[in-house]
């Protein structure tokens, strides 16, 4: 059972998100609601660029030393009662988590946002085996309604407006008054509330994802904004956690510096509402808890990048700040990207995770702006990355043979200066007519650049003509 991916259909996908009015309308809310938040959180801490080395640093020591890191990690968890499951393959992630739930007879399971569980496709998984998952946090229940995959890793309904979610609120909840009031967003959230409390008490397991693992105590950590990641992992008797090899954190004092970095990049928060670490199940005297806690600690190709050029990837703490910049997400959201990581980073982590034949568009679907790794709270060379991604592409013969031979030719002339210099002359001379103003009204073989967006016609004479003249 393998994710279902759409990225090889991205170009069609920008196609018809460029066409979704309701789409649009809805992103214009990314650049308002993440942006300007993110600075402003940025500028009233004078030591966050400091806070971003420190970071890095600590992400780069911890996947040093990650296997003792890893040894260490489960010998803590043990101590503190949880149970560690190393999952090589998403296969075996999602069967360490059903033999979990048929062992204790589970037939509902609430879950807080969880993207490893997005990236192994686990609710699909479970709906298969006769259990119900049921989502929790407030956009990943929206999308289950709908049907669809998150757009993006910490607002997944942000591609829905608010008239959208409401005409689903109405089709689901047919045991509600009809003529109820949903036009505020709070008759929204509290009617998901009331119509999500009941899920929580009847949850046989409850899954969440972790923002980190704690080596020095065995913890998890999930922060959010609703609270619902507490409950689901509270009131059933059994909690499952599911995270990524890279989240591990050497101790507390490392895990406190990744959290001021975090928030702020997210959503331009100090810290978020709710940062919960849970430490093994309850002991006695606790007044609530699981009877069991398990953690699934999944690879899944990070071991292999490890040991090439997309290791720094694997500092990713998942803030969504890359794909809050990008000018490529802003016009097409999330979705269009066909696979469960989008946006620049996801650009660079799902060719490694799902295979660089299924996922080729991804590393092009870029301006190379450099936003995402100006606001990285990890520096994570983001253009860099999607650039080593393209050359392997055109290495394994990917890209159709018309880009192929057209790279082939310019490299041709690159490598013979004279015959680049007459090229780009007579290049110049048969593209002037088709100049206006500065811009490219119309040019042959190009149309599909010059019907969506203005491209600046060349220069009279090339640079290396005019520096030639200066100097």
């Amino acid at each position: 059972m393998s994710l279902h991916i759409t990225s090889p259909a991205f170009k069609e996908n920008a196609v018809d998100a460029l066409a979704n009015v309701d789409l649009q309308q809805a992103l214009a809310h990314v650049e308002r609601g993440f942006i300007h938040k993110r600075q402003a959180a940025v500028d009233a801490l004078p030591e966050f660029e400091a806070l971003r080395r420190e970071a890095k640093a600590i992400k780069d020591h911890t996947l040093a030393h990650l296997d003792l890191y890893l040894e260490a990690f489960e010998e803590n968890a043990l101590k503190a009662g949880a149970e560690v499951h190393f999952a090589e393959t998403a296969e075996d992630a999602r069967q360490a988590v059903l033999e979990i739930c048929r062992r204790v007879g589970a037939k509902t399971v609430t879950k807080g946002k969880s993207m490893i569980s997005e990236e192994i496709g686990l609710n699909t998984f479970l709906e298969a085996s006769d259990i119900v998952p049921v989502e929790t946090d407030l956009g990943e229940y929206i999308i289950q309604l709908r049907g669809e995959t998150p757009s993006h890793i910490i607002a997944p309904a942000v591609h829905v407006t608010r008239s959208q979610v409401e005409a689903d609120f109405r089709r689901v909840h047919t045991h509600l008054d009809p003529e109820r009031d949903l036009t505020e967003p709070v008759s929204l959230l509290s009617e998901a509330r009331a119509a999500l409390r009941e899920k929580f008490l009847a949850a046989d397991v409850g899954i969440t994802g972790a923002n980190f693992l704690v080596v020095e105590t065995g913890s998890s950590v999930i922060v959010t904004n609703e609270g619902n990641g507490d409950l689901t992992q509270i009131l059933p008797r059994v909690h499952i956690v599911i995270a990524s090899l890279e989240k591990l954190v050497p101790n507390l004092e490392d895990v406190s510096t990744l959290l001021r970095v975090l928030a702020r990049s997210a959503t331009g928060q100090e810290m978020s509402v709710y940062t919960t670490f849970s430490t093994g199940p309850r002991r006695p005297g606790d007044p609530d808890g699981p009877e069991e806690t398990h953690i699934v600690i999944l690879d899944n190709g990070r071991s292999e990048m490890l040991a090439d050029e997309y290791r720094e990837m694997l500092r990713c703490i998942r803030c969504g700040a890359c794909m809050n910049h990008c000018p490529v997400y802003h016009a097409i959201g999330g979705h269009a990207y066909g696979a469960t990581y989008v946006g620049p980073m996801g650009a660079v982590l799902a060719p490694a995770l799902f295979g660089l034949e299924h996922t080729a568009n991804l590393p092009n679907a870029s301006t190379f702006c450099g936003r995402c790794e100006s606001v990285c709270p990890v520096g994570i060379p983001l253009p860099k990355l999607m650039r080593h991604w393209r050359e392997r592409e055109y290495e394994r013969h990917l890209k159709p043979a018309t880009e192929r031979s057209g790279l082939a030719l310019w490299a041709f002339l690159a490598r013979r200066p004279k015959l680049y210099r007459l090229a780009t002359r007579i290049g110049l001379a048969a593209l002037s007519p088709f100049g206006r103003k500065g811009r490219f009204a119309w040019l042959p073989l190009a149309g599909g650049w010059t019907r969506h967006r203005d491209l600046p016609a060349p220069a009279a004479k090339s640079f290396v003509a005019q520096w030639k003249a200066r100097s």
